[in-house]
């Protein structure tokens, strides 16, 4: 059995996702951790890195999949990102735990076949994988089950 989480990180918004694999896929859960908008930094960052440190107690993950920074046009936003994203590369250097990057285009293909996929696309690729009754909500927390379902199947 193994336990794999998928990170999304942000400031504002953080989203994860975490399943578990044996026989078969199972969706543990999956949410998004929200911090104050209007808040500095340094307490969005204390905030990400205190829920990190109890999903790691509470789940134990063998292996941790986080998404690559990936900004196009506001570099004050990409700058606080990497803070957070350092935030939990950090935590996760200090458990020792596995993990592995990923760029959103590398989720798009690993999950459609087709680095140019709509969202509408990936959506539904993601409900027919796992077999859900209807797309996960958010849409962020949607992306986090993508990736956590493309590698766990690499796991033997």
């Amino acid at each position: 059995m193994s336990i794999i989480l998928w990170i999304d990180p942000w400031t504002t918004t953080t989203w994860f996702a975490i399943i578990e694999k044996s026989k078969e896929l199972k969706i543990i859960d999956y949410w998004v951790i929200e911090t104050t908008p209007k808040d500095n930094i340094w307490n969005k960052l204390l905030e990400i890195w205190t829920d990190i440190w109890w999903l790691f107690k509470k789940y134990k993950p063998d292996l941790i999949c986080i998404e690559k920074l990936f900004f196009t046009t506001n570099i004050k936003t990409g700058i606080d990102v990497s803070h957070a994203r350092w935030v939990i590369v950090y935590e996760i250097m200090k458990k020792w735990i596995n993990y592995l990057e990923f760029t959103p285009l590398e989720v798009k293909r690993a999950i459609t076949w087709y680095w140019k996929a709509s969202k509408k696309q990936v959506q539904n690729a993601i409900k027919i994988l796992l077999k859900l009754n209807e797309i996960p909500k958010p849409d962020d927390a949607r992306d986090a089950l993508c990736l956590a379902y493309i590698w766990s199947m690499n796991i033997k």
